[in-house]
């Protein structure tokens, strides 16, 4: 718990702001569906399930954003709930990747980062950083798997096909690096959640349109977090 308590003190005015939009548009949808549902793109329950997946993820991509441990219980959440939704509106690709990976590589991670905690912070976790010809390899593997998971995901009826194929294949690689603490996930992230936004144009949702919004600026925030506890730190936790 002190953990946690010292994670909500480290949020700036700026992350308070943005997880505040986030909790009144996702609170003025879940509304509007009970008091007018035929109103609402989405039946009032999955509404429901809209806010609790925004409030838990917006405070999850926070802490993750600071290398903060308690990311994780917000994230497990948040990926159950997404499971739900991306079920409802047949997002089978991103959908199994929150099933398959996000799920059981959260709990991973968590005991990892649990085991790797910075010197001087044990609220944080040690950052580490990737040579540039692993970089190389990861680009091929992106773009190899995204080619791939497309064919499957037309085959099975899967909406907005090449999104969501790019969103799996980067988001698998990204949850590995995020597993083993290296900051490079940040640019994959940054990535994955311009597609995200223009999936959710594509199919709108004024929830998770903004919740994927915060993710992007909050990727940008992250990248240049972790860089600096990298340049930073890094003597100190060798």
């Amino acid at each position: 718990m002190d953990n946690l308590k010292k994670s909500f003190k480290s949020l700036n005015i700026y992350e308070w702001v943005m997880a505040g939009i986030m909790i009144i548009i996702a609170a003025s949808v879940m509304a509007k569906s009970f008091i007018n549902p035929s109103d609402s793109g989405n039946p009032a329950w999955l509404d429901v399930i809209n806010f609790i997946s925004a409030v838990c993820g917006v405070f999850c991509i926070f802490f993750c954003a600071r290398a903060s441990i308690s990311n994780f219980g917000f994230g497990l959440v948040n990926t159950v709930v997404y499971i739900i939704y991306l079920a409802y509106w047949k997002i089978y690709g991103t959908m199994c990747l929150e099933i398959f990976v996000y799920f059981p590589i959260n709990i991973i991670s968590w005991v990892l980062w649990a085991k790797h905690r910075d010197g001087g912070r044990k609220e944080i976790t040690m950052a580490k950083r990737l040579k540039l010809w692993q970089d190389l390899v990861i680009l091929a593997i992106v773009l190899m798997s995204a080619c791939i998971y497309h064919n499957i995901l037309v085959r099975i009826g899967g909406n907005v096909a090449w999104l969501d194929a790019f969103t799996v294949a980067i988001g698998v690689i990204a949850t590995i690096l995020e597993m083993y603490r290296y900051s490079e996930q940040y640019m994959l992230w940054i990535i994955t959640d311009i597609i995200a936004v223009a999936m959710f144009i594509v199919h709108f949702d004024p929830v998770y349109l903004t919740k994927k919004s915060i993710y992007l600026v909050m990727a940008i925030a992250g990248l240049i977090n972790w860089c600096k506890l990298n340049r930073e730190r890094n003597l100190e936790n060798a």
